[in-house]
């Protein structure tokens, strides 16, 4: 019911606000049928006059109705033309933002179990295929199922012999086309999910592009790439296939049925059985909008099941792994952190936390070290909410953190991690993420974070360019200090900022961080510099996924323990 809910309102989407853009579009659609069946009349009335066939119009009359007919012409397709465009494009404008903002309110775990790439397939390839086989076809399926609703009403009107045999020909399409539609949907399935199978690996090969080219795996690279690239254009061929394989069965029996009515009426016009020659050209010109929906409607009815398949898949991703709701609301950590024989594994089977215990005080500043595997990454996510799946117990000001509402936690909570994302936007957009504040407060928190000058320098306009190339490694952890400071979060969790970074510019980072008042900051770093460790509350040292010490710099040194060990290895 869940999942028939968010696809109830991704559906609904397309017309909210935009049902006069519809209606305008369907009634030029509808229009269009009506002329269709009007243009069968002239030509009968036009033949019969030029026949000479008693009680038929007059030249001048039809002269008349033919530019009549012409400017009506023109007025549909102009309405057409200006609603329907429309319509479509703020259809699908509010579907993916209805999309986008229920991808927003997902959890930060649950985002990363998923990947991101079946929402980029969704929201881009997948999108596509919704627009084209449900937003843009339902005008022509309406189109088509009316016009041959009408053609059938005229054909009885005229002739309902004809019409019975027009009828038995016709069962020859509609079989055809029923064998073939419904391959549509499934096949429309299969090219969804090596769309998503592409996207993934794309994005995996300009994301690694540079470990490719220093270890010269562009060969063994370019096999993965071209493999899913196949994969998918054999899915999209497949589906090509079973396309032209409907078109080509409904043209060949429209054909054979067309022919066959023009054949009976012909006869039935030199037999003098109440048919004119201008009656059996409009039976033939009425039979082809039968036979086009019977032949077409199936398949097109398929295309658009399949798209809504495809809504139907991208809510059951969205109502995957929701985030936790509602909650206790804390504005800031007033007095401690504390962790309690907490216990945490990824599989369920391997721990990689064991019954780890700390107090960690309101505005004090802890580091967090220890050798590769120890947990303190780990450690650093759980404190951030990013998973409850955890035995034990993570309390801020006494509250578990389970408890704490997650818009409340993120509020109070800042990361910094070994990879800042950068917008390709402004150094000050960067900071504020894009939201008004006060100049003063951007202005106090760009000189927090050291970035006054550079904004100086390059000016406020200037674009740090796609995730921040423009920026040294520095300077985009320094507009990740900048936000946290911005948005006054009391607790900022940092994630071996300075890994990547050349020894003077990590100590500089580090000495920001330690510089910031009235926060608690809990930094895992690999960097054991004495001048720095000195400035830390306490150090926790983890070892297996436990707390093999703690204390501060002097404390541990004077212990001679697993910490001196480390720190001696590393000078």
């Amino acid at each position: 019911m869940k999942r028939e809910s968010l696809k109830k309102q991704l559906i609904r989407s397309f017309y909210r606000g935009n049902w006069g853009m519809f209606l305008l579009a369907a009634f030029a659609s509808l229009a269009c049928s009506a002329v269709n069946l009007l243009l069968s009349w002239i030509m009968q009335q036009l033949i019969d006059a030029a026949s000479g066939v008693e009680g038929a119009l007059s030249l001048k009359a039809l002269s008349g109705i033919t530019g009549g007919f012409i400017l009506l012409c023109v007025a549909l397709l102009l309405l057409r033309y200006f609603a329907e465009p429309r319509f479509i494009r703020r259809a699908m404008a509010q579907y993916r933002d209805l999309a986008f903002r229920r991808l927003t309110e997902k959890s930060v775990s649950s985002l990363g179990e998923e990947g991101a790439a079946r929402y980029l397939s969704a929201l881009t390839n997948d999108a596509s295929s919704v627009e084209t086989d449900y937003l843009s076809q339902q005008m022509d399926i309406l189109t088509k199922a009316v016009t041959g609703a009408g053609a059938l009403a005229m054909m009885l009107w005229y002739s309902p012999l004809m019409t019975g045999i027009a009828a038995a020909l016709t069962v020859l399409p509609l079989i055809a086309s029923l064998m073939t539609g419904n391959q549509l949907q499934r096949v429309q399935g299969r090219v969804s999910d090596r769309n998503r199978d592409f996207t993934a690996t794309v994005t995996d090969c300009l994301a690694g592009f540079t470990v490719v080219k220093t270890f010269k795996a562009e060969g063994e690279i370019f096999r993965l790439f071209s493999e899913s690239n196949r994969a998918l254009e054999d899915e999209k061929f497949s589906m090509r296939r079973v396309k032209l394989l409907v078109g080509m069965i409904a043209a060949v029996t429209g054909i054979i049925a067309q022919l066959g009515v023009f054949l009976v009426g012909a006869y039935l016009a030199l037999t003098g059985r109440g048919l004119t020659a201008g009656a059996v050209v409009l039976f033939v010109n009425l039979m082809n909008f039968v036979i086009e929906p019977v032949a077409s409607l199936p398949g097109m009815l398929a295309s658009r099941k399949a798209a809504l398949g495809l809504v139907g898949k991208l809510a059951d991703a969205l109502e995957a792994n929701p985030a936790r709701q509602g909650g206790v609301a804390l504005s800031r950590l007033e007095k401690e952190i504390r962790l309690e024989d907490v216990r945490f594994s990824y599989d369920g089977e391997k721990q990689v936390l064991k019954g780890v215990s700390a107090r960690l005080e309101a505005g004090r500043a802890y580091a967090v070290v220890g050798g590769s595997g120890s947990g303190k990454s780990t450690l650093l996510n759980l404190l951030m909410g990013a998973d409850g799946d955890f035995q034990g117990k993570i309390s801020l000001d006494g509250r578990d953190i389970r408890e704490i509402a997650p818009e409340s936690l993120y509020e109070m909570i800042s990361v910094i991690q070994q990879n800042v994302f950068i917008f390709n936007a402004s150094i000050r957009d960067n900071v504020t993420m894009f939201r008004e504040f006060p100049p003063e407060e951007v202005s106090r928190a760009l000189a927090g974070a050291h970035l006054s000058g550079l904004l100086a320098e390059r000016g406020e306009d200037y674009l740090c360019g796609e995730n921040g190339r423009g920026l040294s490694g520095g300077e985009r952890q320094r507009v990740s200090i900048a936000r946290s400071l911005l948005k006054h979060s009391s607790v900022l969790l940092v994630d071996e900022a300075t890994a990547a970074l050349d020894p003077q510019t990590a100590h500089q980072v580090s000495s920001d961080i330690l510089d910031l008042s009235d926060v608690t900051r809990v930094v895992v770093t690999h960097t054991l510099e004495e001048s720095l460790l000195r400035r830390y509350d306490g150090i926790l040292v983890l070892k297996d996924g436990r707390v093999a010490e703690a204390g501060d710099f002097e404390t541990l040194m004077a212990n001679r323990g697993y910490f001196y060990a480390l720190f001696t290895v590393a000078q």
